[in-house]
């Protein structure tokens, strides 16, 4: 049947560009995408080019905790 924990968790990723610079004056809000990832074969946090809206941009989206 199943075995212990499950390998695919949902973590959220949010842009690096904000959380580095505080919140940009010309952004309105902060970017969060929900994604999954196999805690087996990526042990360490997850960075993702992502789009930014409030940038019109692609930024780095990093894992953060809940």
């Amino acid at each position: 049947m199943a075995k212990g924990k499950d390998a695919r968790i949902p973590v959220l990723l949010e842009c690096t560009a904000c959380v580095r610079n505080g919140v940009n004056k010309e952004s309105t809000g902060i970017s969060r995408y929900i994604t999954q990832k196999n805690r087996h074969n990526t042990p360490n946090r997850l960075e993702l080019l992502k789009f930014y809206p409030y940038c019109y941009k692609h930024t780095i989206h990093g894992e953060i905790k809940k």
